[in-house]
């Protein structure tokens, strides 16, 4: 039986697992849990306790702390280039414009986004056949993809969903302002 428990108004379930602390205060994350959380070497955790002695870690989100000035940079795009756009950690999306709202909040980004991110590398799609789909779930294709680089490591990332045209030299420019950007927000 899996024990459920409600922390800040969210369900949270027991896993079963119990793990101890080492010599150097040091917890080892399964690795299913890992995996399950696309938690990844080198990945940042936020540490939350309350007063009844839980401990609760959260993968951070350095997009997470702008996501308000993040949806108005969506809004601003959407409203002067007539684009659906989405900006994105490295995990989910945490803004967006011009597309459902209940079709994006807070859901993951493709394997394909995440490989590019990793890469460093951005997306258009010219050629046929360069399909990516950058929402688990949406079957919207991207149109152009630009990573949010900030003090080197790619946090996120702006993209433009297919409106059924190519996209112009003006959408990809603004795209990669955006992304710029945002990178230049999150090192200051």
């Amino acid at each position: 039986m899996c024990k459920k428990m409600y922390v800040r108004g969210e369900t949270m379930k027991a896993t079963g697992i119990v793990r101890r602390i080492d010599d150097l205060g040091r917890v080892v994350i399964p690795k299913e849990i890992r995996k399950t959380l696309r938690l990844r070497d080198g990945d940042a955790l936020e540490i939350f306790t309350d007063s009844d002695g839980e401990v609760i870690f959260k993968k951070y989100s350095p997009i997470g702390e702008i996501s308000a000035f993040a949806a108005q940079y969506a809004e601003a795009m959407h409203q002067q280039a007539s684009i659906p756009v989405i900006i994105s950690d490295n995990d989910k999306v945490v803004a967006s414009s011009g597309v459902a709202r209940r079709d994006v909040a807070e859901k993951s980004i493709s394997k394909e986004v995440e490989e590019l991110l990793e890469q460093r590398r951005t997306f258009t799609a010219e050629q046929p056949g360069e399909d990516i789909y950058p929402i688990d779930g949406l079957q919207r294709k991207a149109s152009i993809i630009y990573p949010i680089i900030s003090a080197g490591d790619a946090i996120g990332s702006v993209i433009v969903l297919d409106d059924g045209e190519e996209p112009t030299e003006t959408q990809k420019k603004i795209t990669g302002v955006a992304a710029s950007f945002l990178g230049k927000q999150m090192e200051q």
